[in-house]
């Protein structure tokens, strides 16, 4: 494997048990040595070319990933870590859970296990650097990065994912006009008492 820069990778964890965040940890220890193919651990997305996600992804956290994911300069892979990454493990038929990381971004690697071990955890980045110097060539090609087409729409219950969200939204943007209204009806109302 040929690298011409040291990838960083940026670590999030969904909504894990923390066993999996532990094997990451592990790998980065002396004992196994990540950082001896110059990978460095960030917490900035700017800055990162690995995304190595722990856990499920659920109705909270599957904005903070996507706005993770778009923060991360092309090209970029996702290494989704864990059981409960790959596919929501033993917590998707949970009420909240949506599954995998996959159900909100594009995922490169799997490394399943509960917990990962930390040997696996360090052959799915070494993978993800080799699928990142696949996207690098294309992209010095002028193609795009990714092969194909990715898009929240054509997963399984994207459509439905897609129209909660936009309920979400048009709430959010009705309490965000709620709340203007009121704090201008105050602020109409302070300038009447001066």
């Amino acid at each position: 494997m040929k690298m011409k820069q040291s990838p960083w990778v940026l670590h999030y964890d969904g909504s894990s048990c923390n066993g999996c965040d532990i094997e990451v940890l592990a790998s980065l220890t002396p004992r196994y040595d990540l950082e001896r193919f110059g990978i460095i651990n960030t917490g900035d997305p700017k800055h990162a070319d690995v995304f190595l996600i722990t856990g499920g992804i659920n109705f909270q956290n599957r904005m903070v990933v996507q706005q993770l994911y778009s923060q991360m300069p092309d090209p970029k892979v996702v290494v989704a870590v864990g059981i409960c990454a790959c596919d929501g493990g033993i917590f998707k038929d949970c009420y909240n859970i949506l599954g995998g990381v996959d159900k909100v971004i594009p995922v490169d690697v799997y490394v399943p296990g509960c917990a990962a071990r930390p040997e696996s955890i360090i052959d799915g980045v070494i993978k993800a650097l080799d699928v990142l110097e696949k996207k690098k060539e294309r992209m010095k090609q002028g193609l795009p990065p990714e092969e194909k087409g990715w898009a929240i729409a054509n997963i399984r219950d994207g459509k439905a994912l897609a129209a909660q969200e936009a309920r979400i939204a048009a709430q959010l943007a009705a309490e965000d006009a709620a709340k203007a209204a009121k704090y201008k009806a105050l602020e109409e109302e302070w300038k009447n008492e001066q």
